[in-house]
């Protein structure tokens, strides 16, 4: 059953991501973006990494989509000055082909399985893969965390001062 609800969700962020590529609508490809992230969130529950499903959903699906149609509106696609590819559907397809061989050749020379992680599946069991990897980030990952934190806050910071009006 488990792998069936794979198969269907994987099935479902494959052909939205095609149907994402080839609209003529720059909103209609945003609302098949949206169900792109949507199916790859579910994957990621299936995976038992609920927390990267919530990012994947909060970020993704909440943040970088408001961002792309608040640039979609700002662009005005009917507008002249709009960019438009002659041939956009041969181009797809050659990038396609492009990183699906880049992706083989990278799988094929890589070590994808990696080594044994320290935390037991009863640890995961009893404290939760949240907790883990808070953990993780807290103790291990502290200082990289807090500096990425300064940076976002002096990138915000900045965004705000140069947006403001004199």
């Amino acid at each position: 059953m488990e792998q069936l609800g794979f198969y269907i969700l994987a099935f479902l962020a494959i052909i939205s991501s095609i149907f994402m590529i080839t609209r003529e609508n720059p909103v209609h490809s945003a609302l098949w973006m949206l169900l792109t992230f949507f199916s790859v969130a579910g994957i990621f529950v299936q995976l038992n990494a609920e927390f990267i499903a919530a990012i994947q959903v909060l970020v993704y699906a909440g943040a970088i989509l408001v961002l792309y149609l608040f640039v979609v509106m700002l662009l005005n696609p009917k507008s002249k000055g709009f960019i438009r590819i002659p041939f956009r559907y041969v181009l797809g397809i050659v990038a396609s082909f492009v990183i699906f061989v880049q992706v083989l050749l990278t799988l094929q020379s890589a070590n994808v399985i990696g080594k044994a992680g320290v935390y037991t599946q009863e640890a995961y069991k009893q404290y939760g893969n949240v907790k883990l990897f808070g953990y993780e980030l807290f103790s291990n990952y502290l200082v990289p965390f807090e500096v990425v934190s300064i940076m976002l806050l002096v990138a915000m910071i900045g965004a705000i001062v140069l947006a403001k009006k004199d």
